[in-house]
C-alpha cells in the first residue's frame, strides 16, 4: 500500500479558499492517501485541510492594508515555515497570494518541495517582473485565463490553461425564476444585489456608500428590494450592523452568493472576483473599488490595464461602469444604476457581451484539471 502523500497548500482570500476546497474535494476524490495542511478558510477546513493558520487573518487589499496585518502575516509566515523544515512536504499548491506566496515558493525550493501554482498573480495588469521570480521558483503554473499562457511560455515557464474554477463551482442551471423561489423574492420584484467585498475592511468601506445609494435607489424604484449576500470571510454581524441602521428592505444571506446574484437585475460589486462570477451569471453591474490614497497612488503607477474588474477585463473593454476612489458616493452609485435600471437596450447589450465570458475561460472540470496535475506532482497518478 502506498504511504500518505503530504501536501501543503496556501490560499490566502476568500476566493482562493473556496478554489482551494474544490481542488481538495477533486483529488480525494482520485486518491485518498493524500493529506492536506496549510492555510485557508471554512471552506477546505471543511474538506479536511489541517489549517495551521486562518485566512481571514491574512487577507488584505492595497498597500497600507498590508501593514495593520503585519503581525499577523508573519505569524502565519513562522508557522508555514516551520511546516516544511519539519514535515517535509511532497508538493506545495500555492493558490494567488503572491506577496506571500512568492517568498514562499523560494523556502520550498530550498527545502527541495516542488511548488504548483495555481491561479496566477495579476502579472498581466501590474508587476510583470514577478514571471522571471515565477520561472525560477515555480516548477509548474495552472492558469485560469488563456492570455497568461504565452506570457509564461516566453519566460520558459511549465504552464497549462485549466480553464477557471468557478465554471465548476456555480449552479449553470439555475434559472432567475429558481433562484428567486429558493430565496423567496416575488418574481415582478426589482432586486439590486449589494457585494461589499470578502474582507471586513472593504465591507466598512464600501457598503456605507452602497446602502446610501440604494437608499437613493429606492427613493426612486419604491417597489425595489435589497439583498447582501456574504462572503464566508465575513462577519454576519459586521453586515447586519450596517443593514439594521437602515430602514431599506434589505435581507442578509450566507453562503448563496450566487444565488443572490442570479436573482437579482442588478449588482452594485466590489471589484474581485465576484465581478466575473455576476458576468456569468449575467447580471449588469456597477464596479466599486476604493482602498486608501497611498494603496491608490502606487496601484496608479504599476497597474497597466484599462479596466479594474475581471468582468470588464475578460470581456475587453469596459462594458459595465467602474467608480474608483472618489467616484465611490452614494449619489454616483445611485445615478450608475439608475442609467442601467432605465434602459433596457443597455442591459441586453451587457448580458449579450456576459453570454461569452464563459466560452473565454474555458469549459468545466478546471478543479479536476488541477487535481490530475497535483497526483502527478506527487507520482500517484
Amino acid at each position: 500500500m502506498r504511504s500518505k502523500r503530504k501536501v501543503m497548500i496556501v490560499a490566502g482570500e476568500s476566493s482562493g479558499d473556496l478554489y482551494g476546497a474544490q481542488l481538495v474535494e477533486a483529488v480525494s476524490s482520485l486518491s485518498p492517501q493524500v493529506e492536506f495542511y496549510g492555510i485557508g478558510g471554512k471552506e477546505m477546513e471543511r474538506r479536511g485541510v489541517k489549517l495551521l493558520f486562518s485566512a481571514a487573518e491574512l487577507s488584505v487589499v492595497g498597500i497600507t492594508e498590508v501593514v495593520e496585518k503585519m503581525y499577523h502575516i508573519w505569524r502565519a509566515w513562522r508557522e508555514i515555515k516551520r511546516f516544511i523544515l519539519s514535515h517535509k512536504p511532497h508538493l506545495a499548491v500555492l493558490i494567488d497570494y503572491p506577496g506571500f506566496n512568492l517568498r514562499l515558493a523560494q523556502v520550498l525550493q530550498d527545502s527541495a518541495a516542488p511548488v504548483l501554482y495555481y491561479i496566477s498573480p495579476q502579472v498581466w495588469a501590474w508587476r510583470p517582473g514577478r514571471i522571471k521570480k515565477i520561472a525560477k521558483r515555480v516548477n509548474k503554473m495552472a492558469v485560469i485565463f488563456p492570455f497568461e499562457v504565452p506570457l509564461y511560455r516566453r519566460e520558459g515557464v511549465d504552464v497549462e490553461f485549466v480553464g477557471h474554477p468557478l465554471l465548476d463551482i456555480l449552479h449553470e442551471g439555475l434559472t432567475r425564476e429558481g433562484a428567486r423561489r429558493g430565496l423567496g423574492v416575488p418574481a415582478e420584484a426589482l432586486l439590486i444585489g449589494l457585494l461589499p467585498g470578502s474582507r471586513g475592511r472593504e465591507v466598512n468601506v464600501l457598503l456605507p456608500p452602497m446602502l446610501g445609494a440604494a437608499e437613493i435607489l429606492h427613493r426612486r424604484f419604491p417597489s425595489c428590494r435589497f439583498i447582501l449576500p456574504l462572503a464566508s470571510t465575513v462577519e454576519r454581524d459586521l453586515a447586519q450592523g450596517y443593514a439594521e441602521g437602515s430602514q431599506l428592505p434589505l435581507e442578509v444571506v450566507e453562503g448563496r452568493t450566487f444565488e443572490a446574484m442570479k436573482a437579482a437585475d442588478l449588482l452594485l460589486v466590489a471589484s474581485g472576483t465576484a465581478t466575473l462570477e455576476g458576468a456569468i451569471a449575467g447580471v449588469p453591474m456597477v464596479i466599486i473599488y476604493r482602498v486608501s490614497p497611498i494603496s491608490y497612488l502606487v496601484g496608479r503607477v504599476l497597474v497597466k490595464v484599462k479596466c479594474i474588474g475581471l468582468a470588464n477585463i475578460v470581456v475587453g473593454r469596459k462594458v459595465v461602469p467602474e467608480l474608483i476612489q472618489g467616484e465611490v458616493t452614494p449619489q454616483r452609485i445611485a445615478q450608475e444604476a439608475g442609467d442601467i435600471l432605465l434602459d433596457p437596450a443597455r442591459r441586453q447589450e451587457i448580458q449579450g457581451e456576459f453570454a461569452l465570458v464563459k466560452k473565454k475561460l474555458g469549459g468545466k472540470g478546471a478543479s479536476q484539471r488541477v487535481a490530475r496535475i497535483t497526483l502527478q506532482m506527487i507520482g500517484m497518478a
